[in-house]
């Protein structure tokens, strides 16, 4: 069977920079026509400036045909003006909080998101949508917990506070985050990565420890896992297609302290639709990739297609990025369906 689809974009992706970027930015443009990129490089982005500088390598790594959506990544000290100024120059499509230590390269993250007012009400204002990586950190707080802490120490009010601000809860991985984004207003929707998709907190300690399921916000209890593929799966247009691809070299993930990050960008789509047809679900996986992701946005639709193939497709056990073994997600297993290339054909889009 060939399924086509309208050509989907990839609404949360990091692709790092220098070597790394060169590496892995071409996987997600392959498969993606649009991606909005994660700020958190080591020296995150926070101006206007650098944002356009990092478009630039991004669109150099991907080639011709593939556009980075640029976020600002929010601190304590954010200036408003500079988000209505990037806003305004066409580059910056949303701004990032990250809670201060919450994940990679989150040192600089807001540490209470009331020093934050001034910002949001600008965003609200101007209409720049805010991405929410929904974690406390709080060290009393447990792992497996933080998302609906969080959502119950902050999320709630920030909501009630500010009506009108479109809000992205990123990567969400729980029940309670799904009951909280269902009965949100229209302004507020959600990502969905393959991994949490596919993988319970089981998956991290099976024969021991695995790191290469390791990510943050960490994959929980399989009634967790079941609620994000009814919810990815059910049409809403709440919902869509976040990667959260984060690479890292094998040598970082196995270590003493290794970092949180799935790379699943080489075989992301194949990864849904393998989900979307288990749950009996491939007339909506349109538009959980392709379409529910910019009518939020208010980007137009893509018009090139994509193709996917029901074919037995082997994922290798590691791949080359920057000069070091990478591991994609699902390394060595062997998965339904093989990605089968884009074209422009508009009239397509949807037919299986």
């Amino acid at each position: 069977m060939r399924l086509t689809i309208r050509r989907p974009d990839d609404w949360h992706v990091h692709l790092r920079d220098g070597a790394m970027l060169a590496a892995v930015a071409p996987y997600t443009a392959r498969q993606f026509a649009r991606a909005i990129v994660m700020p958190n490089l080591p020296v995150p982005i926070t101006t206007v400036e650098q944002a356009i500088a990092y478009r630039a390598r991004i669109e150099a790594a991907a080639g011709a045909g593939f556009e980075p959506l640029m976020t600002c990544y929010l601190t304590d000290s954010t200036d408003p003006q500079e988000l209505v100024r990037g806003h305004a120059e066409g580059v910056f499509t949303a701004a990032k909080l990250y809670p201060a230590h919450a994940t990679t390269n989150s040192s600089h993250g807001v540490t209470n998101v009331a020093r934050i007012t001034a910002v949001l009400e600008t965003m609200q204002r101007i209409g720049l949508p805010l991405l929410v990586h929904g974690e406390v950190t709080s060290p009393d707080v447990d792992v497996f917990d933080r998302e609906a802490v969080f959502i119950d120490r902050v999320l709630m009010r920030l909501v009630a506070d500010f009506p009108n601000l479109k809000l992205v809860f990123e990567h969400i991985t729980t029940a309670d985050a799904v009951d909280f984004v269902d009965a949100a207003g229209s302004n507020v929707a959600a990502t969905i990565t393959p991994h949490h998709l596919a993988i319970n907190r089981n998956a991290m300690f099976e024969g021991g420890i695995r790191p290469h399921a390791y990510c943050l916000p960490v994959a929980k209890r399989e009634r967790h896992r079941l609620a994000l593929r009814k919810a990815a799966t059910s049409g809403s247009a709440k919902y869509f297609l976040g990667t959260d691809s984060a690479p890292h070299a094998r040598s970082a993930k196995e270590s003493a302290c290794g970092c949180a990050g799935v790379f699943n960008a080489p075989f992301a789509l194949e990864s849904y639709a393998t989900v979307f047809a288990e749950e009996g679900a491939l007339d909506r996986l349109q538009g959980f990739a392709s379409e529910h992701g910019p009518h939020f946005y208010g980007l137009p639709l893509n018009t090139g297609i994509v193709t996917l193939e029901q074919v037995a497709t082997a994922i290798p056990d590691t791949l080359q990025a920057a000069g070091e073994a990478i591991v994609p997600f699902l390394a060595g297993q062997t998965i339904g369906w093989r990605f089968g290339g884009s074209e422009v054909d508009d009239d397509a889009a949807g037919r299986v």
